[in-house]
């Protein structure tokens, strides 16, 4: 039981120590005040001070039982009005009151009151019912005190602050804003009325115009204050500006009852800023999550629409009809792979790199895993891309070799159409010639001219079948490689073939006829026709060799261009034989010539045996003496072009043996980087940044590649013995390793991003990433699960081999290993780690902040979220909310409990 009579001891009063909730703090502060002693008098200005304000705080809670005092010393003397009070402030029933007017009556009240005061965890000294019923104002201004201190003021904490110091600090966060104003007390820091004016304004803006108030004019102010305070805040006015103006220093006590009003009437303003607060965190993160999932789904649509649309085109490997064609589809091809892919690819990593970072922010937030539509998965990205690298596969080696092919089919019909045409030079007239019937008025002379005209045209004949042969043979070889001319090809073949059966008929119907005449026919001229048996051979060896010389040649290395020299040069040395035989021949003519003139023999014409005349031979020996230097000239310049073509292969061998073993070095350099990592997360992603930069230094050399091999494309060089390395070789290698530098720079920004957005410090991940280190002992950048629980057991985590740690263990596994793959990823790992670590907002958080908003109703309006949250935050909640079905619904009641457990991926909307 509370002595309230114990009259001889010193007059203090407050809540002790041991008070509840933040009793401690406020009793702190009162145990430090310069209290009123019981036999001292309150200053004047003091006692006024306090009886207005208390008197005002007192009614303000009393009109809510409809009723109030006038006296502050008297209308508490009977011990009513003061349980009344305290019911009301406290929301609890007192004991039934005494309605007696005698003072044995009023002092039980008044002790019920204090009975009440001392349950709360207050402790009274000095303060006795007698004093109050007998009106003691010293004694009545105290308690009244002490109640205010126990029910307005001890609750106030910020940052876990006494309930003073709270209240003083709420006051100096609220007003820091403002020019003039500087809260350090509860006494001369009010008495301008600056500070009044700011509290309101800071949280009623439209109800004070602030810049126009003076410092200097401090009635005007507190009354302003005090006014707009009554009139749209509710607080009574519990102060005359001139007391507070007219005092040297205001009561600390008045003040401190008049601000703890503020304080309650903007409460549950800085709730509702609170719950906003949170409720627009949580939509900015889902609302910054659905932009970049949308993002995803646009560039992965993009990059399968173009691979989708690509792939046919490499898999069309339907040749073209000419060199040209082939050429393009070459260059076009050329362009994909220098142009059009290399972006592509960029892409591709951006799209992974974008997917993870996603992931991580879901992880990150408590979201549920985002799952692109059907077929745009990365792995399906994967597959297509996939797809489309085996389509592009072989493409450019099988251009190359319809190009190789097309190649060889023209310079083959170009071959038939010289030879045919040769052949049919020669045929032409050859049927007439066979056909006449000269033999049946000529002379014996002249039949045994004929037969033996007809054995060199017979001769003639034969040396021209190995040249049918040939033309058979290019027309069947033209037909084998699917020339796309071929039907004209074989008509001609099949007329040259059909013509050279008839003349082999017509000879031997020829020669039947003169040999039968032949008996009859005995002066030949013998020089005439051995000048003709030997002419003819000589003039076909002349033909083919002007042939030869003239002939088309294709040659693709320096052995090849080499051994047609040495050809050609042996044919040289059997040009002076040649000119032997020519000479011997021209002389059986001299001869003939000679022997007739002597013999005065008129010769009618030409040679009957033959129509090569000497002035044929010699033409034609001189235009085969014209052809050799140009077929040197040739030759020595397809030399100097098979050299041109060895320099080149040459030249890119010896970038590419630097380039390919260079990348293949950084290949392996990143590996040991990305196991290696040390210094903080920002030291290690600018050493990787610096470390991808001077690998996009090192593109000029590529690109010098490049030109070099385009310059080998160009001059159709298809080998190259000189280097293992091929440009689809290095392509591929520095694809792979843009997108291995760019995925490993994404690995330690997405650890950045977990350590910044969990909190977690830069040595706590340090001794992350030094533990996970330490245990993978293949540098894989993964842990079995033996390794993890050796890691686990060295940071602490208690996963012994007994049956609770096996089970906490199982546990920890099934979070960081979901898909049962049997490893631990760093990212996993660091995921974990930090949800052990570190607090996030929760489903249940998130409501009960709806609910703050929605005044403690199970539904929430547009028009309130409207009004607490920014625009665009509050029309994203109201596209989402269902409406609300419960028996309580008004119109227009949305659900936000639903809404806010879809955001975590509870349930759905």
């Amino acid at each position: 039981m509370v002595d309230y009579h114990a009259a001889n001891q010193p007059y203090q009063y407050g809540p002790s120590s041991g008070g509840n909730g933040g009793g401690g703090g406020v009793g702190d502060y009162m145990a430090q005040e310069d209290d009123w002693d019981r036999d001292l008098l309150l200053d004047p200005a003091w006692e006024k001070q306090q009886r207005k304000t208390f008197t005002a705080w007192c009614n303000s809670h009393l009109r809510k039982a409809g009723t109030q005092i006038e006296n502050i010393d008297e209308d508490f003397r009977d011990g009513l009005k003061l349980m009344l009070l305290l019911e009301v402030i406290s929301g609890e029933r007192l004991p039934k009151p005494e309605r007696g007017k005698m003072r044995v009556h009023k002092i039980n009240n008044v002790n019920k009151a204090l009975d009440f005061i001392a349950s709360k965890g207050v402790k009274l000294v000095s303060i006795g019912a007698e004093e109050i019923v007998d009106g003691n104002a010293k004694m009545t201004l105290g308690m009244i005190w002490t109640i205010i201190l126990r029910f307005a003021i001890q609750d106030i904490s910020v940052e876990e602050t006494s309930a003073k110091e709270g209240l003083l600090l709420w006051c100096q966060r609220k007003t820091a804003p403002y020019k003039n104003v500087n809260v350090q007390n509860f006494h001369i820091s009010w008495k301008d009325g600056l500070a009044f004016n700011a509290l309101i304004h800071r949280h009623r803006p439209e109800l004070i115009e602030y810049d126009k108030l003076r410092k200097d004019d401090p009635v005007t102010n507190l009354n302003n204050a005090f006014e707009v305070a009554e009139k749209y805040l509710d607080i009574p006015k519990m102060l005359d500006a001139e007391d507070i103006v007219n005092t040297a220093r205001p009561d600390e006590k008045a003040i401190m009852t008049y601000v703890s009003s503020f304080y309650h009437a903007f409460s549950g303003a800085q709730k509702a800023e609170t719950a906003a607060n949170r409720i627009c965190k949580v939509l900015a993160v889902n609302q910054e999550n659905e932009h970049l999932m949308e993002d995803y789904e646009k560039l992965a649509s993009d990059l399968l629409v173009w691979i989708r649309r690509t792939i046919p085109w490499l898999e069309d490997r339907v040749p073209q009809k000419t060199i040209q064609e082939m050429q393009q589809k070459l260059e076009d091809f050329r362009d994909y792979r220098r142009v059009h892919k290399p972006p592509k690819v960029q892409e591709k990593c951006q799209l992974e790199i974008n997917f993870n970072t996603l992931q991580t922010k879901l992880r990150l937030s408590n979201r549920p895993a985002f799952m692109p539509s059907e077929g745009k998965m990365v792995s399906d990205i994967n597959n297509s891309w996939q797809h489309l690298e085996q389509a592009e596969k072989g493409f450019e080696e099988w251009l190359l070799n319809v190009i190789r092919r097309l190649e060889r089919l023209d310079h083959l019909a170009e071959k038939f159409g010289q030879k045919a045409s040769i052949h049919e030079a020669w045929t032409d007239g050859k049927e007439a010639m066979l056909k006449q019937k000269d033999y049946e008025t000529a002379t014996l002379s002249d039949i045994k001219a004929l037969i033996r005209k007809h054995e060199a045209f017979e001769s003639d004949l034969a040396a021209h079948q190995d040249r049918v042969e040939q033309i058979a043979a290019i027309a069947q070889e033209l037909n084998e490689l699917d020339y796309y001319d071929s039907p004209s090809v074989n008509t001609r073949c099949q007329k040259i073939c059909d013509q050279w059966d008839a003349l082999g008929s017509l000879t031997h119907s020829r020669r039947e006829a003169l040999e039968k005449t032949e008996k009859q026919l005995e002066t030949i001229d013998q020089l005439h026709l051995e000048y003709a048996k030997r002419a003819a051979p000589f003039n076909n060896w002349m033909e083919s060799a002007m042939e030869d010389l003239q002939d088309m040649f294709i040659v693709h290395t320096i052995e090849e261009i080499e051994g047609l020299i040495a050809a050609h040069d042996q044919f040289k040395s059997t040009l002076p034989d040649a000119d032997k035989e020519r000479e011997a021949i021209l002389a059986i003519h001299g001869e003939a010539q000679r022997i007739a003139e002597s013999n005065h023999i008129k010769l009618l014409g030409s040679n009957p045996y033959t129509t090569v005349t000497p002035q044929i031979i010699n033409s034609k020996w001189e235009k085969v003496q014209q052809l050799v230097p140009k077929r040197d000239d040739a030759l020595l310049e397809e030399q100097s072009k098979q050299q041109s073509n060895e320099r080149l292969r040459r030249q890119f061998a010896s970038q590419a043996n630097i380039v390919g073993p260079w990348i293949q070095t950084k290949m392996e350099e990143i590996g040991r980087i990305s196991i290696e990592m040390n210094g903080t997360l920002e030291d290690q992603l600018n050493h990787l940044k610096q470390y991808e930069q001077s690998i996009v230094d090192y593109k000029p050399n590529l690109d010098l590649l490049e030109q070099q091999h385009q310059l080998i494309q160009e001059a159709l060089i298809f080998d190259n013995k000189h280097t293992n390395y091929t440009m689809e070789h290095i392509r591929v290698g520095w694809e792979q390793l843009l997108t291995t530098i760019a995925r490993t720079i994404n690995e330690v920004e997405n650890q950045i991003l977990t350590r910044d957005a969990k909190g977690i410090s830069q040595e706590q991940m340090q001794e992350f990433r030094a533990s996970f280190n330490h245990f993978d002992k293949d540098h894989g950048g993964a842990l079995g699960p033996e390794e993890f629980k050796a890691c686990l057991i060295s940071l602490g985590y208690d996963v012994e081999n007994d049956r609770q740690g096996d089970a906490e263990f199982n546990r920890i596994m099934s979070v960081v290993d979901p898909n049962n793959s049997g490893i631990v990823t760093f990212q996993a790992f660091i995921d974990f780690m930090s949800r052990e670590t570190t607090d996030t907002d929760t489903a249940d958080q998130v409501i009960a902040s709806f609910k703050v908003l929605a005044g403690d109703k199970n539904f929430i309006t547009a028009e309130e979220l409207r009004r607490e949250l920014p625009p665009d935050q509050a029309e994203y909640c109201i596209a989402r909310m269902a409406p609300y079905q419960g028996p309580d619904a008004a119109p227009g009641a949305l659900d936000y409990k639903s809404f806010s457990t879809a955001l975590y991926g509870e349930s759905d909307l």
